[in-house]
Parts: C-alpha cells; structure tokens; sequence
C-alpha cells in the first residue's frame, strides 16, 4: 500500500533529519503531527462539506457547480470546463485547510486521466495526494493498464481542452501503443523534493531552497541607456 509506505518514508526522514522517535516539527509557528496513520477524506466527500453540494451534483449538475464556482470567486469560472470547476473549488475551499499530514483519496476519474477507477465505482480512481501545510506534496495512482480505456481517457481529455482546460492532456498515441504490449499492475507516486526541503527546513519560499532559482534576465548596457 503506498499511503502506508509514504508514512513510513516520513518516518525514516523524521528520524535522519530531527533524531530518533520525533514525531512532530514546527513548520512556520505550526506544530505539525507525523504520527501514524496520518488523516484520510475523500475528495468529493470533503468537497460536499464545503459546498454544500452532494457528491452526485459535483459530479454531475453543471448548472449548480457554476453557480457556486461564481459564489466563491473562481475567476472566469463560466469559461472553465465541468471538472475544471470542480478542482478550483477543491483547491480554493479544501486544500488550504488541510494543515496536518493528509490524503486525499477516491479522486473523479475525469481529472485523473492515467488512472485506475475504482472497482467498486467506476466515477472514482485509485489515487491519492498527500498535503501539509495547504500543500501538495505527494501525487500517487494506481496505474491504467488498459490500452482501450486509455485512449478513451486522453480523448476526453482532448474536449477538456477544446473547452478551454489548458492542463488538460494531449493524446498520447505512443504511450497507447506501449499499453497494447501490455502492462502488469503498476502503481507510482511523485514526491516534490523541494517542498519536502521547505517544510524540514522551515522555509517560507521555494526560492530559498531551490540551488539555482530562476533569476530575472540582466539587463543590457544599452537597455540601461534607454
């Protein structure tokens, strides 16, 4: 099981970087609690709780997502597309409130293109992100093996782009192909090193930990003339 893995990667960084046995830091004046196992919600679940909204109607009534993307100020909300919606208001009204160690788990299909659904309801995939401190820090799914049903998803998400979604995924025929050679079951996560950086070392910025950030370009001489 990978969420449990992660919580045993956190425990051998923990013990690496602060000693023995520590369970808990301070990350800019906020105690933060690594003990297992760390917190677990659903994401349409907690989604609904903020909403106000059912779990089918965020999957499902466009009308009313729009309507509350507009209440809670997503900026041009009515240009984004159904699920684009639906993640903004993830994103603005339940992750920043997510300060402790947590995963959020059964993630909508539509906005996790290369994963596994879930074989007890097929709206919902197998992944899960950690968050701390509003963050994101871990990403993980399950992986689709299933070249058919993968090519379905990446065409979705072709009209998912057509509808304005800029992060929504280009068809991927190469990747399809390798599929129909097949695929055993597979699972991945993507850890971000430098927020991991940040939080042990209690740092505000990402600036501050990245080695060589990105700098504004230096100015010609001859553009200081002008």
């Amino acid at each position: 099981d990978l969420m449990e893995m992660t919580e045993e990667l956190f425990e051998e960084l923990l013990d690496e970087i602060f000693g023995k046995g520590v369970r808990e830091i301070e990350y800019q004046g906020v105690k933060l609690s690594f003990k297992r196992p760390f917190r677990r919600i659903s994401y349409l679940g907690e989604l609904s709780k903020k909403t106000g909204l059912s779990e089918e109607e965020l999957l499902h009534d466009e009308e009313k997502v729009l309507a509350k993307a507009k209440e809670v100020g997503i900026e041009k909300a009515e240009e984004l597309s159904h699920f684009k919606r639906v993640q903004e208001l993830f994103e603005a009204l339940v992750e920043p409130e997510l300060i402790q160690p947590t995963f959020v788990i059964d993630f909508p299909k539509a906005i996790s293109p290369l994963a596994k659904e879930k074989r007890d309801n097929p709206e919902l995939v197998e992944r899960f992100e950690l968050i701390i401190f509003g963050r994101e820090i871990a990403n993980a799914y399950t992986e689709l093996n299933n070249p058919e049903e993968q090519e379905k998803r990446f065409r979705q998400q072709l009209e998912e782009r057509a509808k304005g979604d800029e992060e929504a995924m280009e068809y991927d025929e190469d990747f399809v192909t390798a599929l129909e050679y097949g695929m055993p079951p597979t699972a991945g996560e993507g850890i971000g090193i430098d927020r991991l950086v940040m939080l042990f070392t209690n740092k505000d910025s990402i600036r501050e930990v990245l080695l060589f950030p990105q700098l504004r370009p230096e100015k010609k001489p001859e553009e200081d003339k002008e």
